[in-house]
């Protein structure tokens, strides 16, 4: 099994470096089989409260890339590469339009003052414990100097997404 997975790699290996079609097969091939493990796995872990589908895509994805890690023994584990404008074009407004059909809107505008609040307060919260803790690790670590602008600027940075994604816990 072990051989024929090494085999199968090194064919791979050496279609992706002369650049032919076969490469491009083989990448879509194996971001195909990667993404239905993830939707399977997700629709069986479906009634499991600790662990819901990213958290399975995430261990399904750190699986796949060690295995391709090792069977390419480090040298060239580059099959699938990450286009940031197919994601930003075609991936991201499906998933936040879904996201915005898959609100109930009776429950939404109940708790509206209250998702504001936790969203509000939680951001100016989370700015303040980040450019502080940054405040004093920093110099701790060896980074340099910083003005009170640039950990105000981080802490703003890193705290919006933080609180984004705390409101999608349920």
């Amino acid at each position: 099994m072990a051989a024929a997975a090494t085999a199968l790699w090194e064919a791979a290996v050496v279609a992706a470096s002369t650049g032919g079609d076969s490469s491009t097969v083989f990448s879509i091939c194996v971001f195909t089989a990667v993404l239905c493990l993830c939707l399977v796995a997700g629709h069986l872990l479906e009634e499991n409260k600790w662990v819901n589908e990213s958290i399975t895509a995430l261990i399904i994805g750190c699986i796949v890339g060690a295995f391709i890690f090792l069977l390419s023994k480090g040298k060239n584990s580059r099959i699938l590469t990450f286009d940031e404008q197919l994601f930003f074009i075609y991936v991201l407004p499906p998933i936040i339009f879904n996201a915005g059909f898959q609100v109930k809107k009776k429950q939404f505008f109940h708790n509206f003052l209250t998702i504001m609040s936790f969203g509000v307060f939680g951001v100016f919260i989370s700015v303040a414990i980040v450019s502080a803790g940054c405040y004093w690790l920093f110099p701790k670590v060896g980074f340099g100097k910083l003005d009170a602008v640039d950990y105000l600027a981080l802490g703003v940075i890193f705290s919006s997404t933080d609180t984004v994604c705390t409101l999608q816990v349920r």
